[in-house]
This record gives C-alpha cells, sequence and structure tokens, in this order.
C-alpha cells in the first residue's frame, strides 16, 4: 500500500480526489492502491526540559545550560488519536509519499514521524505549488526521490533544536538574573524574536531621542510660453547641510529678496535622461505581507491567513509560503490557460485584456533565480470571487495584477533636470513626460515612496538660455521629521533585509545581502507571539516596544539581541538544506556558544529599573513585587522560607 503523508484534513481531500481515494477510513481516505492520511499540522514536539532529568523543572542557575544528549520528541496529548491512526497505517505501508508543504517545516512534520514510528521503507517527496487538480496530477507525475529532499528535515530540525537550546537556556537564564536584580516579570528569550524586538526597540529608542531641526525651503513659481512650472532654491554650499537643506534662516530671506527683486530666472542648463521600468514581480510572501500592510492595513499573520486560505480553500492561488518572484521557464506555456480563467472568473477585466501581449515574456520567467518555490500567482482554477471575503478578495486582486502586469509594456519616460540662475541665486526644476504608460495602466502602484508634484511635474519648452518670470517666491520654514514607528509590514521588511541594517564590518562580510532573520513560514508567527506576549503593542498600525520589552533588551548581550548575528545562524541553516554542513555540526555549535554565554553572565548584575522595594518586616531581606488576585504587592525574596508581605500603595514610585 503507498501511503500520502499530508499535513492538514483539507489538503489530503484535494489530492484523495485526484488519486481516486474516495472510501473513509479512521482518520484517512482509501483508494485500490493508496491510502491518504494527514498530520493536523505538528503531532509531535520537543520535550521540556525535565523530560531529560526531574531537577531541570524548578529554575535554577546551577542546572545551566540544559544540553540533551540524545533529542527527544513526544506525541502530542490533543492528538495522539491522529498518530495512532498514522503509526497503524505506516506499519502497512510499502511506500511513504511525503505531501505534506513544500518547506522545511513540512519536511520536518512528516520525517520526525518516519523516525519516530521506526519506518524504514521507500520514501517519494511530492512537491506541490498549486493544490488545483492540474497542479496536483502534474506534481503525481513528476515524484522527487525522498534523498533529494532529506537536507531540508536537517534544515528544519537544526531550527528547532536551535530554538530549543536558546529559548529554554537563555530564558532561564535571564529571568534568573532579572529576580536576582528585582525584576519579577519573566524575560523570555527567543533566537529570532529578540533579534526581532530589538528592531522595534531601536526604532523607538530612535524616535524617543529624535532632536527636531529647523530648515528654510523657498519655492519658486515660474512661467515661459503662458505654462507655468515649479523651481526650487538651492542654498549655496556654505548654507547647506549634508541633506541639502538651508539652517540659516537670514540666508533664505535674502534668497528670497533677492529673487523676487530678479523678477526672471534665466536656464543655464538642463539635461534630459530615459527611464524603462519594469512591470514589478509577482509576490513572495514577505513582499505580499508589506504591501498588503501598507495599502490595506493588514496585520501580517491576517495576510498569510488570507494566503493560505487563496491556496487552500479557493484553489485561486500557488503556494503562499515562497521567498522567490520569479516564475520556471516552463510555467510561460500555461500563460494563456491562467489569462482564459482570470478572465473567465472576472468578465469585468476585458478592457484591461485588451491591452495585453500574451505573447510578451518579461524578466519573470527565468530558471536561475526560481528557488524551491515560485512567486505567488493565480491558478489554471476557475474560482468563485463572491465566495471570498472582502479582504480575501482585495489580496486576490494584488496578486492577479501583479501576474498580469507581466504581458505590458515596460512605463517609459523622459525625466528632466532644469538649473536656473537668477541674480546670484540658484533654482533647479525637476520635469517628467510619460512616454509609455505601459503596466502602470492596470496598477497604480509604486515599489518607492510617491513622488512630491513637482518632481513629476510637466515642464515647457525649455533650452538653454530661456528667461522665466518670476510669478510668486514663497518661504516655507520647516522642521526636520522624526522617524515614524514601524508598521507590522515595516518590520517583516527589516527582518527580510536585516544585512542591510548591519554596520559591523566583520559581520558584513560573512553576510550575504539576502540574508534575514526568520524564514517566508515564521515571520508573522514571530511578530504575532511578540504581540501576544506583551513585548510589541499595536496602536492603529504602528508598532511600539513595551517596558518588558525594553527592559529585557537593556539586560540582555548585545550577541543575544544582534540581528547580524542571528541572521549568520540563518546562514547556516542554508548550508544545511544544500549540504554543505551538517545537522550536528550546527547544534553542536549552539550549544558550546550558550555554554559559554552562561558562563560569562552567570554572576552579570543586570541593571534593571525595578520599583524600590522595603526590606522584608520579619527577616529584613529584600522583597519581591508579586501579583495577588486582589493587586501586586511585596513578597520576601526568601518566600517560603520566609513568608513576609507588604502591600503597594498606589504612589509607589520606580527607582
Amino acid at each position: 500500500m503507498r501511503l500520502f503523508l499530508c499535513e492538514k484534513p483539507s489538503q489530503g481531500r484535494d489530492i484523495a480526489k485526484v488519486l481516486g481515494a474516495n472510501r473513509r477510513g479512521d482518520g484517512c481516505l482509501i483508494g485500490t492502491d493508496s491510502t491518504v492520511t494527514w498530520c493536523i499540522g505538528h503531532l509531535l514536539e520537543t520535550v521540556p526540559p525535565e523530560a531529560y532529568g526531574i531537577q531541570y523543572k524548578n529554575w535554577s542557575l546551577d542546572h545551566l545550560p540544559i544540553i540533551p544528549a540524545q533529542w527527544q520528541v513526544e506525541v502530542k496529548p490533543k492528538t495522539a488519536a491522529q498518530f495512532k491512526v498514522i503509526k497503524r497505517l505506516l506499519s502497512d505501508a510499502t511506500t511513504v509519499v511525503i505531501a505534506t508543504d513544500a518547506d522545511r517545516e513540512g519536511e520536518m512534520i512528516a520525517r520526525e514521524l518516519l523516525e519516530l514510528c521506526k519506518y524504514r521503507g521507500p520514501v517519494q517527496r511530492l512537491w506541490l505549488s498549486a493544490l488545483n487538480e492540474a497542479s496536483i496530477r502534474k506534481a503525481l507525475s513528476s515524484l522527487k526521490s525522498g534523498q533529494e529532499t532529506f537536507p531540508l528535515y536537517h534544515s528544519a530540525l537544526a531550527r528547532s533544536r536551535a530554538d530549543w537550546l536558546i529559548g529554554m537556556n537563555l530564558s532561564r537564564l535571564f529571568t534568573l538574573l532579572g529576580r536576582r536584580a528585582g525584576y519579577d516579570g519573566v524575560l523570555s528569550v527567543g533566537r529570532v524574536q529578540t533579534p526581532t524586538l530589538r528592531l522595534v526597540v531601536d526604532q523607538d529608542r530612535a524616535i524617543a531621542g529624535f532632536v527636531p531641526v529647523p530648515y528654510w525651503t523657498v519655492d519658486v513659481r515660474l512661467s515661459s510660453m503662458d505654462q507655468r512650472f515649479i523651481a526650487s532654491w538651492l542654498p549655496p554650499r556654505s548654507g547647506r547641510d549634508e541633506a541639502g537643506r538651508c539652517l540659516q534662516q537670514a540666508l533664505a530671506h535674502q534668497a528670497v529678496q533677492t529673487i523676487t527683486d530678479g523678477k526672471s530666472a534665466t536656464v543655464i542648463s538642463l539635461q534630459t535622461e530615459h527611464f524603462r521600468e519594469p512591470p514589478p514581480l509577482p509576490f513572495d510572501l514577505s513582499t505580499l505581507q508589506e504591501v498588503c500592510s501598507r495599502k490595506l492595513g493588514l496585520g501580517v499573520q491576517e495576510v498569510l491567513n488570507i494566503a493560505q486560505a487563496l491556496y487552500e480553500t479557493h484553489k485561486a492561488t500557488t503556494y503562499p509560503r515562497s521567498d522567490c518572484r520569479y516564475l520556471p521557464e516552463s510555467m510561460f506555456n500555461e500563460a494563456p490557460a491562467v489569462l482564459d480563467v482570470l478572465l473567465k472568473t472576472d468578465p469585468a477585466l476585458r478592457p484591461a485584456f485588451g491591452s495585453l501581449d500574451r505573447s510578451l515574456r518579461s524578466r519573470v520567467w527565468n530558471d536561475a533565480k526560481v528557488t524551491a518555490h515560485h512567486g505567488i500567482i493565480p491558478t489554471t482554477e476557475p474560482t468563485n470571487l463572491a465566495r471570498m471575503s472582502e479582504q480575501e478578495r482585495h489580496v486576490y486582486e494584488l496578486i492577479r495584477s501583479h501576474y498580469l502586469v507581466q504581458f505590458l509594456q515596460h512605463h517609459e519616460f523622459d525625466r528632466t533636470q532644469v538649473e536656473l540662475e537668477c541674480g546670484e541665486e540658484r533654482l533647479t526644476a525637476v520635469g517628467k513626460q510619460i512616454l509609455v504608460q505601459g503596466w502602470k495602466s492596470l496598477l497604480c502602484e509604486n515599489t518607492e515612496e510617491d513622488e512630491p508634484s513637482h518632481k513629476s511635474q510637466a515642464l515647457p519648452v525649455l533650452q538653454q538660455g530661456t528667461q522665466c518670470a518670476v510669478d510668486d517666491v514663497e518661504l516655507k520654514s520647516m522642521r526636520t521629521a522624526a522617524p515614524k514607528p514601524l508598521t507590522e509590514g515595516d518590520l517583516i521588511k527589516a527582518m527580510k533585509n536585516v544585512a542591510k541594517l548591519v554596520n559591523d564590518p566583520r559581520l558584513k562580510q560573512k553576510l550575504r545581502d539576502t540574508t534575514g532573520i526568520g524564514t517566508e513560514a515564521t515571520r508573522a508567527g514571530i511578530i504575532k507571539g511578540l504581540i501576544d506576549r506583551g513585548y510589541l503593542l499595536k496602536k492603529k498600525r504602528a508598532l511600539m516596544a513595551s517596558a518588558a520589552a525594553h527592559t529585557l533588551i537593556e539586560a540582555v548581550p548585545a550577541t543575544v539581541a544582534d540581528p547580524g548575528m542571528t541572521a549568520i545562524w540563518e546562514q547556516a541553516l542554508d548550508e544545511i538544506e544544500a549540504g554543505r554542513l551538517t545537522l550536528d555540526a550546527f547544534v553542536a555549535k549552539q550549544a558550546n556558544w550558550i555554554a559559554q554565554l552562561v558562563a560569562h553572565c552567570r554572576s552579570l548584575t543586570l541593571a534593571i529599573a525595578v520599583e524600590t522595594s522595603p526590606g522584608c518586616p520579619i527577616c529584613n531581606a529584600s522583597m519581591l513585587r508579586r501579583k495577588g488576585k486582589s493587586g501586586p504587592f511585596w513578597s520576601c525574596s526568601r518566600y517560603p522560607d520566609c513568608k513576609g508581605t507588604v502591600s503597594i500603595s498606589k504612589d509607589t514610585r520606580r527607582s
């Protein structure tokens, strides 16, 4: 019997339908020669520290570090029944086809079960990019060997074990050190969550420490041949900062007077440059989350849930947890079928379809840039838009439009920069002339911030020596703006592009530009976890770090919270996936780093701002703030040996 091991029941039903496995069994679907079952996500989990020794049940510095000699997993109580089903089916299977999600996590979900159940038979891999019938049939006809995807399992295991080592050891270490310093909360440390938190804390600090600087601008309204345009005053080099801003009010006032008295400005130079902007690529998950955060105000976990529903429930789009924005060249042959289905699904697209060039082969079709997955695009499966929620439809339309623009021309325009002279003052004006609207006729989205209007204005016909009348001069008093709080989309972008934020030359040299922290599959969960723990607070779309988050980042050594160091470890996981680094070598390095960190930090005194505690009324020992049913109170730090308590008055102040 050939056993297909899926991740979710819905996925199992889709595959079973194509296989003709229609007879219901206990936790499975049965066909003539194939049976389909599912894991309901993770059936197994790494055991807690106390499973490796009863002494680890109580938190103590003396018991750190905790480094398992033999790693163990256990069955989750909630899914024990389904585990028994899979174990029974594995005992009868002649071949196993892993059909979980086509990524590291999916590989580990299946492989851990095979290991625990001691399955030793042949293994194949079903690699799906979409759950519509045509995609499933295509994947079934080209099953991968189990050996080909086995490194994914070791990469996922390495991530899981590194997370456990850091989370279990460092959370205990810094919580215990915090208690020694009088902090009564848990200082939860994570391999990725803590560096992610550091990104928000750093932004908060930059905002809090920002001192606005006044500066002045001068806008000059000019005209030539009855056509008006706006030029900006260029302060002299001696009177401007590195950003070109004038910081001297008197200098700006003098410029206004000179330009007003001059009454005309003369063109002294002009330069025109031609630009061709290719259409934006289809989405990977991070870019989709970033754009949906900015345009739709959606949280990153919401976007992942919606993208998953479009993939699993509606069969409308391809696999969502992709880190790639390109498409295989072979998929160009499927384009007519995709386009026909899109028009059939939404006839309102017919006017836009008149502009499409189906023979156009854009830069997106590139085998060299396709990773294990390709960009998120519509499938060849007809979908019912009426069954989608409003948010699902908005996200679907974004995905759809980024596919359609691959069949439109580049957006082409000329940009002209003009320099003018008025007395001793210099002015500059920028104009834009659109030559080919191209893909922007369908997708009015720029990957950069929208240009100021005077950067895309239409200029009159000008040449060197042209005299332009000064119609108006406006002096504006400005102030430099503080950095903006991060949104969830901004944070996803920062996590993905962390290499750009690293200043340490040593780390910068080691990091690939493409290295981020977390993965497409985990970043949303990391941010959600930080919000759920109270480390991140949301105010409308803005994220801010809580007081507990600042306490944590101040408490842990810089290396623990350094996004660059974490990105180096992430890079190592890629090396395992590529077969260039072994699982054991990676985990040994992590364990050694943890042991050194524990040894170094064991005697540290954390500088944590805590409430001034009174001495214990019984033994005069220091007291710790505790939470009780009637509110917070002081409790003796020697509890349970001493049970002295003191109530906390409302006017308690922080030291």
